[in-house]
């Protein structure tokens, strides 16, 4: 019995209270109620405070109505027993064959299983890689490839409608140095010392000559235009390749130089000052954003007619709630702190409620150690460590569990090789483990014709198996949370706490005859736990964008 089947049956027992006169509930009956799994597994299965919290709206102390509606759950063949601690705590244990259900609904739920409507139908925007395509992604970028793409499966896994989006820094300085550094390049001439540097540079420069020869022929300024964009072309599409490998998709590529020529900024503008928030001075035009914890207003459009870079935030914030999204997510850098007030302003000053139609995630910096040195150079790029680099030294699995294992608002330091060493003590390798095992277990169940069909549930009666379908089921509800808090490193934690439940279970519970033995249904049934199992495993996994092994 999930969580949630036993709050739906705690709701029953209140709606037949009230329906019986037993109770009086003052403004009715609660949508939702709390049912948790207690710290001490000795009070039960599941814990409630319901009647703490509904005692008084009843006229009762909180004791008085728990034993009214103790006394009902017992008539329930699904509770095995019900104790009423303290104040009014309720504890509950679940019949063994309630709970063993669990394993026959996870297996015929298969890879849905997890999924729940916590966030029907909600629109969101997924914004999380925000890059120049001027060189190779680095570090700070693997980061959020990681967690942004974890967090997209999680909030659709929830029920949400997400689009993943990376904004493409496609206009301003930054490319004109990029076109100016590539010309120089193939022109052997020294990179102007604001330009970009490293091998790629120069190779990205001898690609472009050696596919467009032509090039080389054209007017200083129309090269260094036609440099930029065939550069620009070719960089985009090898993060693009990067992020591919790395398993991380992204459903559009936004480019900011569209949002201009589109009239994006002019269109936003007209729209801001509809709202009233806009005004002139200086022979600038200004944002009021102090009337929104800003901490100073913002100019969008500077002396010289030109737009500021605010006013392509503005416009593109704009831009993405007329595309249909209900919530924005921003995941930015921990250079971005300043940007949290501003683009939450932004959002005001546009009429919307900046508490729910848009959200910030800062992350913090990540250091790599390799060999007990911090990396911190690139072969290819000079000064930054690169995604692919990085990806090439761990492997895509540990680098993405690791990445994903802790909150984004923490420093993380991670070791190369821990990361990858296959011991139980690195949890990558533990979980994967876990999932391989339960893959040859069932692997032998088929070679002795032992087939997942109908089972007992109530043979799963040891504390061990109940340890672990009551992991199992907290699965739904781990992926709910961690969609709302917007915080997918709680679904690898999960998962090594189920990991050694299962071990735990395997130790102590044979779940294959040995040699000549019988096939008893107490191996069927734990077969379907191991099955069940199996299937919480991968598809957890499959939220972090980590590969489930058969074999290890």
């Amino acid at each position: 019995m999930t969580p949630e089947q036993l709050a739906e049956k705690i709701l029953q027992a209140l709606t037949a209270l009230v329906d019986d006169g037993s109770i009086a509930l003052d403004g009715g009956l609660p949508g939702e109620l709390k049912v948790e799994r207690p710290k001490n597994p000795e009070h039960g299965d599941y814990a409630t405070n319901v009647a703490m919290q509904l005692g008084k709206r009843a006229g009762l102390n909180p004791r008085q109505f728990a034993e009214l509606l103790a006394a009902k759950l017992t008539d329930d063949d699904a509770i095995d027993a019900v104790e009423i601690a303290g104040p009014g705590f309720i504890n509950i244990r679940v019949a063994a064959d309630a709970q063993g259900k669990v394993a026959a609904q996870i297996l015929e739920a298969g890879p849905e299983y997890g999924s729940t409507d916590s966030l029907h139908g909600q629109a969101i925007n997924l914004e999380f890689i925000s890059a120049n395509p001027t060189g190779p992604l680095h570090l700070g970028h693997t980061r959020w490839a990681a967690v942004g793409d974890a967090l997209a499966r999680v909030l659709a896994k929830a029920g949400a409608v997400v689009t993943r989006e990376f904004y493409i820094n496609d206009r301003g300085a930054q490319m004109e140095k990029f076109g100016a550094s590539l010309q120089a390049a193939a022109h052997g001439h020294k990179i102007p010392e604001d330009g970009y540097h490293g091998e790629y540079i120069l190779d990205l420069a001898k690609q472009i000559v050696d596919e467009v020869p032509d090039i080389l022929t054209l007017p200083e300024d129309e090269q260094a235009t036609a440099f930029r964009e065939a550069g620009y072309e070719r960089q985009l599409k090898e993060q693009q390749a990067q992020l591919d490998h790395f398993r991380t998709k992204f459903d559009v590529w936004y480019s900011e130089r569209s949002l201009h020529e589109q009239n994006g900024v002019g269109h936003a503008i007209e729209k801001l000052r509809e709202q009233g928030h806009l005004y002139e001075a200086d022979d600038a035009l200004w944002m009021r954003t102090t009337d929104f914890t800003d901490d100073k207003d913002r100019v969008l459009i500077r002396t010289n007619g030109e737009p500021t870079y605010f006013a392509s935030d503005a416009a593109y914030y704009v831009n993405k709630r007329e595309r249909g999204f209900e919530v924005c997510i921003y995941m930015l850098g921990a250079d971005h702190h300043g940007y949290v007030n501003r683009l939450k302003a932004i959002s005001a000053c546009a009429g919307d409620d900046p508490e729910h139609n848009i959200e910030i995630l800062i992350g913090q910096l990540v250091k790599i150690l390799k060999g007990g040195e911090e990396m911190k150079l690139s072969k290819r790029a000079g000064t930054i460590v690169t995604l692919a680099e990085l990806v090439e030294e761990g492997g895509v699995d540990p680098l993405r569990y690791t990445l994903c294992r802790y909150p984004v608002d923490s420093p993380l330091t991670l070791d190369i090789e821990e990361m990858t060493r296959q011991v139980s003590e690195n949890p990558v390798y533990y979980v994967q483990y876990a999932h391989a095992r339960l893959a040859s277990i069932l692997r032998n169940a088929d070679d002795l014709g032992i087939k997942l069909d109908e089972f007992d549930p109530g043979l799963l009666s040891r504390e061990r198996e109940g340890d672990l379908l009551r992991a199992l089921a907290e699965f739904p509800r781990i992926v709910a949370t961690a969609a709302e808090l917007r915080e997918p490193h709680r679904i690898a934690r999960y998962l090594e706490d189920t990991a050694s439940a299962f071990h735990k279970f395997y130790d102590s519970c044979r779940v294959l005859p040995r040699g000549d033995e019988e096939v008893e249904p107490v191996h069927k049934a734990r077969l379907t736990l191991v099955g069940a199992t199996r299937t919480v495993l991968a598809n957890g996994l499959d939220l972090l964008g980590v590969s489930a092994p058969e074999r290890m």
